[in-house]
């Protein structure tokens, strides 16, 4: 009997469970590979983005294809029959970190996630040794279960990176790309509730103001109103931009939500993207990058927490994830919920602060962590 890693996203895992557990699949490429998974091997299954263990399957046939639907947002036609030995929720998943020091790839004087390396790729054979400790924690997580809360946006985290050659002079680069479904642009509205897109607007510009800092809001929302409060009304709020760029640059620039200015050096630039589509948020920080590449500002597209894993899926599409300084290494995402929460517990010190303590609340993406290799 041999051990193979199977990875699965939020989405599958519980895709997998609603078309009743007895069918697991890989990529077409994996077609030559998975011709030695063997009836009575054991698939370890790995959900990435909250890095859990949360199954156990017993293979009950040899490898087939089959394009029947059972995984939206890929067929993985490369399948296996299976019978579920454990299937436990993302909740009662048994963390990656728990196993530090107890597997041939996790050493205990691992620092950072060295290790992901070892869960990109699956179906990948793991030794005896590694498997029979990962499948022990997984039936450990079953008899005594333990709940741990999970980050709902990592449930969502897409499962469509891939790898991609791109030119950059006369180098060969190698980037990690979201590939987006052929719908994948249409937006819905976001949860009903919480704060709207014209109070995240205020609320930015006002923290600017206190920490001293001027601020830009485009012309058009300056008379919009949150709990009678406008952005007009903000004495920081600047009638000009800085004079440091162009007349082609600065069409950009005014269009961008907010901005913190330090005199004429622009500090952060933020797109609020409530119900909008993040891609266009997004193309507009590009289109700055790219039109001033030597420019360094914070960027951040602040949305509904449930929209990081949009976010993720956009930061990595090619046209932002192959520059030569990837969009995703630039941007970051500010979900509602942890801007409101900091504000609210320092807002005695607002005017202490640095621009800097947002990086504290806000995620960087890095689709290399996550890919499939």
């Amino acid at each position: 009997m041999n051990y193979w890693l199977d990875l699965f996203t939020g989405t599958t895992w519980q895709e997998f469970q609603d078309a009743g557990s007895h069918v697991s699949g890989f990529r077409e490429r994996r077609w030559r590979g998975a011709a030695r998974i063997q009836p009575g091997d054991v698939f370890l299954c790995y959900m990435v983005g909250v890095k859990r263990w949360v199954g156990l399957l017993k293979v009950t046939s040899e490898r087939f294809r089959d394009e029947s639907v059972i995984f939206k947002e890929e067929r993985f036609p490369v399948r296996f029959r299976v019978k579920p030995l454990v299937i436990l929720s993302p909740e009662h998943g048994v963390p990656m970190a728990e196993l530090r020091g107890e597997l041939s790839f996790y050493p205990a004087d691992m620092s950072g996630s060295q290790w992901s390396g070892h869960v990109r790729g699956s179906p990948t054979r793991y030794s005896k040794e590694d498997g029979e400790r990962i499948a022990a924690a997984i039936r450990g997580a079953k008899a005594d279960p333990m709940e741990r809360p999970v980050d709902k946006n990592q449930l969502k985290r897409p499962a469509n990176l891939r790898k991609v050659k791109v030119v950059e002079g006369d180098k060969e680069i190698e980037r990690v790309v979201s590939i987006p479904a052929a719908d994948e642009d249409e937006e819905t509205a976001s949860s009903p509730g919480g704060p709207t897109h014209t109070e995240i607007q205020w609320r930015l510009l006002d923290l600017g103001s206190k920490m001293g800092l001027s601020v830009w809001a485009p012309r058009r929302d300056r008379a919009k109103a949150w709990n009678s409060k406008t952005a007009g009304d903000i004495r920081a709020l600047q009638d000009e931009l800085p004079s440091q760029f162009d007349a082609n640059t600065n069409r950009i620039v005014e269009e961008i939500d907010v901005l913190w200015l330090d005199g004429q050096r622009i500090v952060a630039a933020f797109e609020v993207e409530h119900t909008t589509s993040i891609f266009s948020g997004l193309l507009r920080m590009s289109d700055l990058l790219t039109m001033q590449p030597n420019i360094t500002i914070k960027l951040y597209i602040v949305g509904p927490d449930d929209r990081q894993g949009k976010f993720e899926g956009e930061v990595a599409r090619p046209t932002f994830a192959a520059r030569q300084r990837p969009l995703y290494s630039l941007c970051r995402f500010l979900p509602y919920s942890k801007l409101c929460s900091r504000l609210e517990e320092a807002k005695n010190v607002i005017r202490y602060l640095k621009p800097e303590f947002l990086d504290e609340i806000a995620d960087l993406y890095n689709p290399e962590d996550e890919v499939d290799d």
